[in-house]
């Protein structure tokens, strides 16, 4: 084969053989094929596209261009769950506990955050001593123990796909639906799971801004799922507020204890018992929805999803009783309120801005080198439809540095990212649709 031919093709708009792609990952990930041939090749996906077929063997082949975790030795149906990326996203901290109290093995590589969207793997080294870095057998041990255990990912794992990453994001092809989806998907699949849950989201505080894009994109990977026999289901959920009230790692750690124990915020709830409900359905712990459902928000009641949170974070070295005490968490030196500038209802928050005013706090990263202060974030007090008092706190800023000028910056940042409006303004809707093998159901 000949690398100018696959691009020839792709550029009129044909069908590529499970060969020919084959070729393509297999030559660029051992440097044989040169950055401006896949360049181009990655340009005519861009404006041609990829078939479903032809998605799920691009998927493959950057899955097996590295390591690939054999989960065959623990029992049961294993569940993995995936976010898109968000502001004050939490769930993985949530789902996981609660998904492994209902007997689902749940063996998960998360990353950390970078820009305005967190990382799980930060929120978790805010607890003291945790660890997530384990060897393969410790993950696995881990697993088989306790049924759950998220470390961070491996050095070789989808090394294509890392490659592959990086050009897009120079030739400004980072858009196309098939490489995002088959990206996502490669390093599920080659992270072993069973069955995989994704939580796509949508909106100003997403990487999918439209709600269209978000559909085509979910679609697009439970089609990849359903060709490698993978059951997958895509939830579409709504990012134009943040997801919970809480940004910044120790912040979300603390929710994140705080709703296995039943007094978390709402929002943040229903969307982990509806992902939690959907792994446990595919994990086979349930026969439908609602039984799945009904089983979630027992264990999150009585108890046992909290349980399994403190196990888990022993397991993995931590101090399991910041679950009693969250002054053991790290905490930040100063507190400052961010008063709302008028009175009327509050018809709008820019989560990304909020994400960002994050980082810039030091809750994040704005390149991978960057160090980030697990203590600092932001902590809301309004949500989309409240009413405001002029004067009344929407936000408060954790801020570690002593900065009069930084902190007014943010405090003005912060009051920037809320619209108010005189007219009352209607609640966001949580969840858009569901999408499975069998099509899409819109809520």
């Amino acid at each position: 084969m000949r690398t100018v031919d696959i691009i020839h093709s792709k550029r009129d708009g044909k069908e590529l053989s499970s060969e020919e792609i084959a070729f393509l990952v297999e030559g660029y990930t051992k440097g044989e094929i040169p950055d401006y041939q896949m360049s181009a090749w990655a340009m005519a996906v861009y404006f041609n596209g990829m078939s479903a077929r032809e998605t799920a063997d691009l998927t493959l082949a950057m899955a097996r261009s590295g390591d690939q975790v054999d989960l065959s030795s623990i029992h049961g149906i294993k569940v993995d769950k995936h976010s898109t990326g968000g502001v004050g996203d939490t769930t993985t901290l949530i789902v996981g506990p609660l998904v492994a109290a209902a007997g689902i093995p749940v063996a998960k590589m998360s990353g950390r955050g970078l820009g305005h969207t967190g990382g799980t793997i930060d929120k978790l080294e805010a607890i003291p001593g945790f660890a997530v870095e384990r060897t393969t057998e410790q993950f696995l041990a881990q697993v088989r123990e306790i049924g759950l255990a998220v470390v961070g990912q491996t050095g070789n794992l989808t090394p294509a796909d890392k490659k592959l990453y990086g050009l897009r994001d120079v030739t400004a092809t980072v858009e196309s639906i098939p490489l995002i989806a088959s990206s996502i998907m490669s390093k599920k699949i080659a992270s072993g799971a069973d069955a995989i849950v994704l939580d796509v989201k949508t909106g100003r505080g997403a990487f999918m801004k439209s709600l269209d894009d978000s559909i085509k994109l979910a679609q697009a990977m439970v089609d990849i799922g359903t060709e490698v026999g993978r059951e997958t289901v895509a939830v579409i959920t709504n990012m134009d507020e943040p997801l919970g009230p809480s940004i910044g790692n120790s912040l979300e750690v603390l929710e994140a204890i705080d709703t296995l124990g039943g007094r978390g915020p709402a929002e943040l709830t229903e969307i982990c018992l509806e992902l939690a409900a959907h792994m446990v359905r595919l994990g086979g712990k349930a026969d439908g929805e609602a039984e799945a459902k009904e089983l979630v928000t027992r264990l999150l009641d009585n108890g046992e999803a909290l349980a399994k949170l403190k196990q888990f974070i022993a397991a993995q070295g931590g101090d399991a009783y910041v679950a009693e005490d969250p002054a053991r968490l790290p905490q930040a030196a100063h507190r400052v309120d961010v008063p709302a500038p008028e009175e009327g209802y509050v018809a709008a928050i820019d989560a990304e801005a909020l994400g960002i005013t994050a980082m810039l706090l030091g809750a994040g990263r704005a390149t991978k080198e960057d160090k980030i202060d697990l203590a600092v974030g932001i902590k809301l007090f309004k949500r989309v439809g409240d009413p405001v008092k002029k004067g009344e706190p929407l936000a408060e800023l954790y801020i570690n540095r002593e900065d009069s000028a930084e902190t007014a910056e943010m405090m003005q940042r912060t009051a920037a990212a809320f619209k108010i409006a005189s007219a009352p303004a209607e609640k966001l809707k949580l969840i858009y649709a569901v999408i499975t093998k069998d099509g899409i159901r819109k809520l």
